[in-house]
Parts: C-alpha cells; sequence; structure tokens
C-alpha cells in the first residue's frame, strides 16, 4: 500500500526496510523538484509521527541524505533541501539500479569497508595537527608533499613493505590517479610515447595514460602474472603483488625480466601496489621496487587502507625523475592539502594506521573465507587469486553466463562487476576472452553481507538450470547476446 503524505512523499510501506523507502521517497522527491531548495522539513519526531515510524528511522535516513548531499542541516534552521539539480518537469523516467547506499549492496572490487573508517583515530589526528602546525605549514604547500609526511611515508613503505628509499624520493598525490597521470605525462615530456599495461586491466588507468599523449599496448596475463615477452615501448604499468583482476602474483623470473628490459632501454616500470598491506596466507610479496630502485616508480594510496574518499597517495620516485616530476605538479596546481598530510603523518606517528590496516586485514580475511565457503556450496569452480586484497576472481562458463548474472543480481539488489563490461579486457568485443565475476567483498556493511553472500548464492546456483533453461528469475527470456 502507497500512502500520499502532504510532504509529496510517496513511500512504499510493502517494500520492507522502512529508512530504505524514506530515503528512496525524500531522494525522489527532491529529484523531481516537488520539494525545492531550501524547504524546511519536518523534524524527526513530527514526521516519524505522521507516517507512524520510528524517530530512529527518520533520524537515520535525513542523517543518509545529508551525507549524499541532498539535505542540509545547521543549528537552530532544522533540515533543509540542498542546493541540487532535479529533473525538468516532463522529463521523468524510471530510476536504474542505483549504487547509492540502501539501493543496492555494493559487490564491486576496490571498494574498502567505509564504515570502518576510523573516524576517531582520524579526527583526533587533524585536531592535533591543528594544534602544532606552524603558520609556514599552511602557507602553499610544497609540491612533493610535506616533510613530516614524506618522512613518515618512507618509513612506513620500509619497514611494511620493503622499498628502499629516503624522504626525497617520496612523492604526495592526491590518490593513485592523480599521481599516475603526473607520471604519465612526465614520461611523455621526456620522449615516451607508449606504455605497456596488463590485459585484463582497468580501463580507467589507460584511459588517463591516453589522456597523457601515450599509446597504450597490452601485455598478457597469465599464471605467473604480466608477460614480459609482450613488452613493447617505454614503460610499463604493473600491479606485480597481486594482479587486478586475476589475483595472481608476479613471478620473480618475470619481474626480473621486466627489470632488465627497463634498464636495456632506459625505460619505467610502474607499480601499483594498491592493497599490499593484505595478503592472508602468508607474508605479503616485497616491493618489486627494492630491486631496481633507479627503474621502478612505487606508488600506493590511502584508497584501500582507509577510504578513497581521503585522497592521499605516495610515489617512490626514482632521482632522474624527480626534477621533470616536480615540474609537472607545479604547472598542474596538483599540491595536496596540507591539513589532510598532516593528519596522515600523525595517524602513522602514533600507530593508528597500522592498527587499523591490521583489524581490517583480520576482516577481509575472514569475508573471503566465507565468501569461498558459500560459493563452494553451489558450484564446483573454486575461486582464483591468492588470499589476498579485497576482491576475488569467480572464472564463468561463458560471457553469457556473466551477463545473465549481472542482469539478475541488479534486479535483486546485488552490484555486481564482470570482466566483459566492465572494461577490463582491452579488446571487449572479443568474447573469446574468459569470462568471470570479479567479486568485491569488502564494502557491504556488517548488516548486508549475510544477505550478499546468500544472494550471490542463489543466483549462482541458478545459472547453470538457466543457461539449459533459458528463462531469468523476473520472467524475462534469457537472450544469451543481450548487454
Amino acid at each position: 500500500m502507497t500512502k500520499s503524505l502532504d510532504l509529496h512523499l510517496e513511500l512504499d510501506r510493502d517494500a520492507g526496510f522502512p529508512g530504505r523507502s524514506l530515503e528512496s521517497a525524500l531522494r525522489e522527491s527532491i529529484r523531481a523538484g516537488r520539494l525545492r531548495a531550501g524547504s524546511r522539513l519536518p523534524g524527526s519526531r513530527s514526521l516519524a509521527s505522521d507516517l507512524g515510524l520510528a524517530r530512529g528511522t527518520v533520524v537515520q535516513a535525513y542523517a543518509q541524505l545529508v551525507a549524499e548531499g541532498w539535505l542540509v542541516t545547521a543549528p537552530g534552521s532544522g533540515t533543509r533541501v540542498a542546493e541540487v539539480l532535479h529533473d525538468p518537469p516532463g522529463s521523468r523516467r524510471q530510476p536504474r539500479p542505483s549504487t547509492a547506499a540502501g539501493t543496492m549492496i555494493e559487490l564491486r572490487p576496490g571498494i574498502p569497508d567505509l564504515g570502518s573508517f576510523p573516524r576517531t583515530a582520524w579526527a583526533g589526528s587533524v585536531r592535533r595537527a591543528l594544534a602544532t602546525a606552524s603558520r609556514g605549514t599552511l602557507d602553499y604547500p610544497e609540491p612533493t608533499g610535506l616533510p613530516v609526511l614524506r618522512a613518515a611515508v618512507a618509513g612506513y613503505l620500509a619497514r611494511t613493505r620493503g622499498v628502499r628509499c629516503d624522504p626525497d624520493a617520496v612523492v604526495i598525490t592526491a590518490g593513485f590517479t592523480q599521481g599516475l597521470s603526473l607520471v604519465a605525462r612526465t614520461l611523455y615530456r621526456r620522449g615516451a610515447r607508449a606504455i605497456a599495461t596488463e590485459n585484463p586491466g582497468l580501463a580507467h588507468h589507460r584511459t588517463v595514460l591516453h589522456a597523457a599523449g601515450l599509446t597504450v599496448t597490452p601485455l598478457t596475463v597469465g599464471a605467473d602474472g604480466a608477460d614480459p615477452d609482450d613488452v613493447t615501448g617505454h614503460a610499463a604499468l604493473l600491479t606485480p603483488a597481486h594482479q587486478h583482476p586475476t589475483g595472481v602474483v608476479l613471478s620473480p623470473g618475470h619481474r626480473y625480466r621486466f627489470i632488465a628490459w627497463a634498464r636495456k632501454h632506459d625505460a619505467f616500470l610502474i607499480e601499483d601496489d594498491y592493497d599490499g598491506e593484505f595478503r592472508y596466507d602468508q607474508r605479503p610479496v616485497g616491493a618489486m621496487q627494492a630491486l631496481a630502485p633507479e627503474r621502478v616508480v612505487y606508488a600506493g594510496s590511502t584508497s584501500k587502507s582507509l577510504a578513497p574518499g581521503v585522497r592521499l597517495g605516495w610515489f617512490v620516485v626514482p632521482e632522474s625523475l624527480r626534477r621533470d616530476l616536480t615540474s609537472t605538479i607545479l604547472e598542474a596546481g596538483a599540491a595536496v592539502s596540507a591539513i589532510d598530510q598532516l593528519a596522515m603523518a600523525d595517524l602513522l606517528a602514533h600507530g593508528d594506521y597500522d592498527r587499523h590496516v591490521r583489524r581490517m586485514r583480520l576482516t577481509y580475511r575472514r569475508r573471503r573465507i566465507e565468501l569461498a565457503d558459500r560459493l563452494a556450496e553451489v558450484t564446483p569452480t573454486p575461486l582464483e587469486g591468492i588470499a589476498a586484497g579485497m576482491h576475488a576472481l569467480l572464472p564463468l562458463a561463458s560471457v553469457a553466463e556473466e551477463r545473465w548474472l549481472i542482469r539478475a543480481g541488479r534486479r535483486q539488489g546485488l552490484h555486481l562487476i564482470g570482466l566483459h563490461g566492465n572494461g577490463y579486457w582491452q579488446d571487449p568485443a572479443d568474447e573469446r576472452q574468459v569470462a568471470a565475476l570479479v567479486l568485491g567483498y569488502a564494502a557491504p556493511p556488517d548488516h548486508a553481507w549475510q544477505a550478499a553472500l546468500s544472494g550471490l548464492g542463489e543466483l549462482v546456483h541458478q545459472t547453470g538450470r538457466q543457461l539449459v533453461h533459458p528463462v531469468d528469475p523476473v520472467g524475462d527470456t534469457f537472450d544469451p547476446c543481450r548487454p
């Protein structure tokens, strides 16, 4: 039953999860323009009474929409509609499945447990940083980063990843992607025109490299990682500790051959150590950079360890590249907030970063085991990839099966990613490439994790029958060619 409200909401009481229904109703009303910017919403007690909901449900819905930017709050003025764009009259369409909180359970790779962000520790670091920061520290920051954070990062990488560097080699960036763009532009200015990247690999990285003027060539990924026989050009981008998305480790032999190639051709290797802290079955493989600091640009960030929104990364740069990279940073105005750098340095100095990583390592290890156990109940195909990171690969029989699972998952509230539908393959039209789901197991909040496991297990269990008797779970005819 749907009840029309004076607040111009349409609340579906039969959908379950009343808080999510309230969020969706408010969001749609704002998007459509029925609730105008600046409109004051009823107090939580009043709205809860009108809707027959618990006050806590309304409070949580308001808080979620404030976090998403739909609402704003200020002391003494209550909760109001934020200044957001809305759909003009007549343009309303059925909403597409969204990844906004409360609408889908995220099983995408590369997203940590955002609810476990160490808010208290981070807030304490910000307070201490502001209390002790000198006037000069709050001036325009140094382009390569504050010395205090560069020193802290150098020490951290040396003891946890075996990186060989001093603080002068560390460059602080606003995350990995910004740093990759800056390094790529620097290489182009030095004469590089082509870079090899892993296939499969992240499409966005190829986009960034193309934007810097570089031609991208594929490196075939096998059981030993990227194949050095394929490498051409003037640089290569690798994920040696935990290849994304296949989850294999670059073998020692392949590491040495890549380094030999770089030395012979005066080329550089970019080592994306995106989740090197998270290895569950043994000690993490050390950084490739330690084998050839003069040829390897090592890169890491807080995107997987803390949260992507922190926007902090670090690149350990060979001496021969530093001056040119600094010039690129200055031209781009790419310096990072001094306050965030001071907070991160404090988080490292007080051991809070290490404690958070250890805590999350235990959480992600447990989730990976639970994911593997659940899938083992419904399919004989085991997960692929080492026990590390925040994702695993589930091989599938065909691209048709991959597409069916993604569609069916979307309709059941699971956001799934496949190798073919997300640009991992450099030639996405070649359906002879293997199919698989790239399953991220870190993002779902604790209260949704078991539901995610159950829903995924049921879908995988259904796929075999569906491919023999092709009717999907919501009644549509199964079309293997439909995306």
